[in-house]
């Protein structure tokens, strides 16, 4: 009797603790899923930036036509490794973008250049919480992959560690706009 209570109580724990860890894989998926949405609602302001800015600054070539060859990609056509690269590309450019509308006052006074940037702007907080919270979960899940005793059962049943979100060096420094147009 003591035996079977024994061996239903192990079946139970190793039942909770693979239950655990498909919990914690399913919320990192949820995660990435709310930074891919974020992705394509920045994704689909590029089209509106573009036209807003192009009107007062064609000369800027450079900024629109790197901006431009981006949204000419179809996002849903994007793996999930594309998607994190067009993220990095897209956060380089932005800032070039917003520095071509520094030099031109009539821009930044137009209404429709203020909400889209701040449309933008809000994006890109939602974006910066769902990286936490996507970081968070996968520290939450590799902790389980990798401590004793979930760890013998995510070995047995292919529960690898995820790598979580980061940021090249580069991106880091704080961009020099004055200097982005003597370039």
């Amino acid at each position: 009797m003591i035996v079977a209570i024994i061996i239903v109580l192990f079946i139970l724990v190793v039942i909770s603790m693979y239950n655990s860890l498909v919990r914690k894989r399913n919320q990192i998926e949820n995660a990435f899923s709310t930074i891919d949405v974020m992705l394509k609602r920045r994704f689909d302001l590029i089209p509106n930036l573009v036209a807003t800015v192009q009107q007062y600054a064609k000369h800027e070539a450079d900024t629109f036509a790197a901006i431009t060859e981006m949204r000419n990609k179809t996002y849903a056509s994007l793996n999930d490794s594309e998607k994190v690269d067009f993220d990095k590309m897209f956060s380089k450019v932005r800032t070039q973008f917003f520095a071509v509308a520094e030099n031109y006052p009539e821009l930044k006074a137009s209404e429709n250049f203020l909400q889209l940037q701040r449309s933008l702007n809000e994006t890109e907080e939602q974006l910066a919480a769902a990286r936490r919270t996507y970081n968070a979960s996968v520290t939450d899940y590799n902790n389980a992959v990798q401590t004793f005793p979930t760890n013998l059962l995510a070995g047995m049943f292919g529960f690898t560690r995820k790598a979580v979100l980061t940021i090249p060096e580069a991106e880091r420094a704080t961009p020099d706009v004055k200097n982005l147009f003597n370039s």
